[in-house]
């Protein structure tokens, strides 16, 4: 996932790292919303905050699962 910010500035990070994006469609991916505060995939039922992805916070992560 690549937001970029109106100064210019970039946030990357991999959609696998998000649980709820990671299962997420091309076109639910896609659908957004924007806020001054952050990003809400409203298909998918997740927001993510700026100040959390500039901190590198991206969310749900995924939990390994070990039998």
């Amino acid at each position: 996932m690549i937001i970029v910010m109106e100064s210019g500035a970039e946030i990357r990070f991999p959609v696998a790292e998000n649980s709820r994006l990671a299962r997420g469609t091309p076109e639910q991916l896609n659908h957004v919303e924007l806020s001054p505060f952050g990003v809400h995939w409203p298909d998918l039922d997740e927001d993510l905050s700026f100040r959390g992805l500039l901190s590198g916070d991206f969310g749900q992560h995924r939990q390994d699962i070990r039998a």
